[in-house]
């Protein structure tokens, strides 16, 4: 298998700050109505049921978003990276509808839609995406996903259901380490 960076969401330490969303706004110079990232609460009966999930782009291995573009503005590097070539995009809004994740955000004042880029920049000059270097709880991590998988993975299923992740052939490149309140 190709090299896959992704990304690996630790619930049980996500405090729902919001710091990560806001350093990726901040850091794409994004308009004000346009998130790449964003966070999900989720509340549960249990005492002290609540986790937070922080979202962006999951890169999949398998991006819907490619698969429907009419212009083919996605593409995917090496490193498993999912790009858009934003002069590319029309606006027609297929890959809004196709991402199964809500990742994909839709400027109306621009008319076109983006997405997370990983910092695919800074990741090429040696730095960590923003999100992940903002992050005050070491909540959010990146790397290789197979290896995220492998040191992290054991209780994927359970956030999957807490945070009502869709079962999905794209395969996204993410890991979530449940919240500390989460049942099997």
């Amino acid at each position: 298998m190709a090299k896959q960076l992704g990304f690996m969401v630790d619930a049980a330490a996500c405090n729902g700050c919001g710091t990560c969303a806001m350093a990726c706004k901040s850091e794409n110079m994004l308009p004000t109505k346009v998130w790449w990232r964003q966070l999900r609460e989720v509340r549960s009966e249990r005492p002290n049921g609540q986790a937070w999930l922080t979202m962006a782009c999951n890169h999949c291995e398998d991006p819907a978003c490619a698969k429907v573009c009419p212009v083919n503005a996605y593409s995917k590097r090496a490193d498993g990276i999912v790009v858009q070539d934003h002069d590319a995009c029309i606006g027609c809004r297929a890959c809004v509808k196709a991402c199964p994740f809500g990742a994909v955000a839709y400027d109306r004042e621009e008319k076109k839609a983006s997405k997370c880029t990983f910092c695919a920049d800074r990741l090429d000059t040696g730095l960590q995406p923003r999100c992940v270097e903002a992050c005050p709880s070491s909540a959010l991590h990146f790397g290789e996903v197979a290896e995220l998988r492998r040191r992290y993975g054991a209780g994927q299923r359970v956030a999957d259901a807490v945070f009502r992740l869709p079962r999905t052939a794209v395969r996204p490149a993410l890991v979530v380490v449940p919240p500390r309140t989460a049942k099997a």
